[in-house]
């Protein structure tokens, strides 16, 4: 483990923390300068767009399949960030698939409360396929709250009746805002950015009066038999650890294919921090990876990984 960039990227998580704690509107704009301070690749291609009625980002590098998409939902608790916020990072996912990547501006919290958030990714798919992008050429992913909102979004999908995308991509997933996993209590002391205490609070902002404990706001509640493979991916030093373990025992429970990767000293969504970090590097390129082999390309993979990674197909 790069023991000097991890720290590097824990204390960065640390600055973010330590800045306004006034108004949302006054923290969103500290969030956004934060990420703002990663540089894009001057190879990105950016595209305005709106899809199924909602706004966002296409993101295209030189060599992609026109015909695959990653429909992307970006994390922030959700009550903040934004596809510009997260273009660096979605820049190197889009080169790692070799896939147009669609970054979608969701609606937020507490403005846009509980399930605004899922029936814009939903209606953003729903966007793609009336597009005629083939649903096997299509996986959704997203990190932390974006990683719950791909998975409700996946259940949401399948109980429309509506063709599946080909996968499911969920980075430091958040999907039990009751937060009463162990790594919550275990784990707080080394990750400086999820406190049980920020998390509940950002929970009560998005879900109102709704059920902590309902399918579509918790999907570690769902039923998840019949949704498309999943690659789970998390840090060892995460709040939020246990709800990656508990997703993917639950997945496996209900017949869905995992692939669950626990990478060791890793902070929440350490993907932010791939320009001088090799294990987001790594981390990206196994999306690749698995977006490969799930829209059965995986013969032209010829990627590496240094093996810091533990993975576990389930």
């Amino acid at each position: 483990m790069p023991r000097e960039e991890a720290a590097r990227a824990v204390q960065e998580w640390r600055e973010l923390v330590a800045g306004p704690r006034g108004t949302l509107a006054e923290m969103r704009a500290h969030a956004e300068k934060f990420f703002s301070k990663f540089d894009v690749s001057p190879e990105a291609e950016v595209e305005a767009a709106e899809i199924g009625g909602v706004r966002g980002n296409w993101l295209t590098m030189p060599g992609a399949d026109p015909a695959r998409v990653v429909l992307y939902i970006h994390g922030g608790a959700f009550v903040m960030g934004s596809v510009r916020g997260y273009r660096a990072m979605t820049a190197r996912i889009a080169k790692a698939t070799r896939a147009r990547t669609l970054v979608i501006e969701y609606r937020l919290a507490p403005e846009h409360p509980f399930p605004a958030a899922i029936e814009d990714g939903t209606a953003a798919y729903a966007g793609l396929l009336k597009q005629g992008v083939a649903p096997s050429s299509i996986v959704i992913a997203g990190d932390s709250a974006g990683g719950n909102l791909t998975i409700a979004s996946l259940l949401s999908i399948r109980d429309s009746g509506a063709p599946l995308p080909a996968g499911g991509v969920c980075i430091s997933p958040w999907v039990d805002l009751e937060c009463i996993g162990e790594t919550m209590t275990t784990n707080a002391d080394v990750d400086p950015l999820c406190t049980k205490e920020s998390l509940l609070l950002e929970a009560g902002l998005y879900l109102g009066d709704h059920d902590a404990r309902g399918a579509l706001a918790s999907p570690i509640y769902a039923d998840l038999k019949g949704l498309p493979p999943l690659l789970i991916q998390v840090g060892s030093e995460e709040t939020l650890l246990d709800d990656s373990n508990r997703l993917a025992a639950r997945a496996k429970e209900a017949g869905v294919p995992v692939t669950f990767e626990i990478f060791e000293g890793m902070p929440h969504v350490w993907h932010v921090f791939a320009e001088y970090l090799p294990e987001a590097q790594e981390a990206i390129e196994a999306i690749g990876s698995f977006v490969d082999a799930r829209m059965g390309n995986a013969a032209k993979s010829q990627k590496t990984s240094a093996g810091t990674g533990q993975k576990t197909s389930l």
